[in-house]
């Protein structure tokens, strides 16, 4: 069992502060950072940009230089062994001489598990593993639930009055919120690689599914749009198709693909559960994607479906302070609970004021 003491304490903080930097560019890889230390000065520093680019551990590697001999490496994620777009962090931090590595939490990636450790051991460098590493989970959610489980991580967005309803009974639900909850949502955006929504949503309110009102966020990538949508009724005149960025609708019925394909979306057939795509291939597609997380921003029918299943690992409700009334749409659609005991027990994890909203992010029990 690894001890830590204080100062362990601070400077893996300061590479996990690092980490976050990469929340709107590094994924599908994970988010990490690399603090250097040398008598108790840090020598060097790096996180990961986005991928194809050298990983925290080189960057700090040359920030530092020479210093980096006999240092201690912080580093909030196991360093990988293989060869992938880029060289092995391992042999990297072996080479410039590092003496000690402390890493937060080990790599559940098949290709690196355990193996950055061994090979930075087998070198003669002291390793330690296991600090702060629920910080370490928190920050790659998402890529620790595609690796772990081969789906992406669901977070479920829902806009609401106060009284829980979603849209008029029209469909109207421009704005139900304010200016700063929707900036907001656009932060999740950023850091999903997918945004996911249903046709009547496509239908209803064209939305554009991008990302924007990102001042000061200069590396961000946009999330791929997907669209569930049984029958393909979404129309090729719809506004996602006709800006940069790529589209991708599930259905079970693909007799209308064509127009849908010559207007530049993917169209993907998959099987069913109860007349409609099942979700859980859908998860599991875009996890072959190599998608991390996904924001659901879908009506009550495709959010109620995600709920009943067992999809959905945290909720982001925005309740704006106004009452709708009672001939106006819910959050969720759900099978016809018949008692108490079918209710789906969340826990709440943080409540916030956002503007003039309060906003509740919560996980389901």
């Amino acid at each position: 069992m690894s001890t830590f003491d204080s100062s362990d304490h601070v400077f893996m903080a300061m590479a996990l502060r690092l980490a976050e930097n990469g929340r709107y560019s590094a994924h599908p890889n994970p988010r990490v950072g690399c603090v250097l230390v040398k008598s108790g000065e840090v020598v060097g520093s790096g996180w990961h940009r986005k991928t194809g680019e050298p990983h925290a551990e080189v960057n700090a590697l040359r920030e530092a230089g020479a210093a980096a001999a006999g240092a201690t490496a912080y580093v909030s994620l196991e360093p990988c062994a293989h060869v992938g777009k880029t060289p092995p962090c391992a042999r990297a931090l072996i080479d410039a001489g590092v003496a000690n590595v402390v890493a937060a939490m080990q790599d559940p990636n098949p290709k690196v598990s355990g193996m950055g450790c061994t090979l930075l051991q087998e070198a003669g460098i002291n390793v330690r593993v296991g600090l702060m590493s629920d910080v370490a989970e928190k920050l790659n959610a998402g890529f620790l639930s595609r690796v772990r489980r081969g789906r992406p991580f669901v977070r479920l967005k829902i806009a609401a009055s106060l009284d829980g309803r979603t849209a008029m009974a029209d469909g109207e639900s421009k704005w139900i919120t304010g200016p700063a909850a929707r900036r907001d949502v656009h932060l999740f955006r950023a850091s999903s690689g997918a945004v996911l929504s249903g046709v009547n949503t496509v239908l209803d309110d064209d939305p554009s599914l991008t990302v924007r009102d990102m001042a000061g966020h200069s590396e961000i990538l946009q999330p791929l749009r997907v669209i569930v949508d049984s029958t393909l009724r979404m129309p090729p005149s719809a506004q996602m198709l006709s800006i940069d960025g790529e589209t991708l609708i599930f259905c079970i019925a693909d007799e209308n693909r064509a127009p849908l394909e010559d207007h530049g979306a993917e169209v993907v057939m998959i099987s069913a559960h109860e007349g409609r795509p099942d979700l859980v291939c859908v998860l599991e597609n875009l996890g072959n994607r190599d998608i991390n997380d996904v924001l659901v921003e879908a009506g009550p029918t495709l959010a109620g479906g995600f709920l009943a299943r067992g999809l959905v690992d945290e909720l982001v409700i925005y309740q704006a302070p106004h009452i709708m009334g009672s001939e106006t749409r819910g959050m969720v659609t759900t099978p016809m609970w018949q008692g108490l005991s079918q209710r789906q027990d969340l826990e709440i994890l943080d409540t916030r004021r956002i503007g003039v909203d309060m906003r509740i992010t919560a996980k389901p029990l």
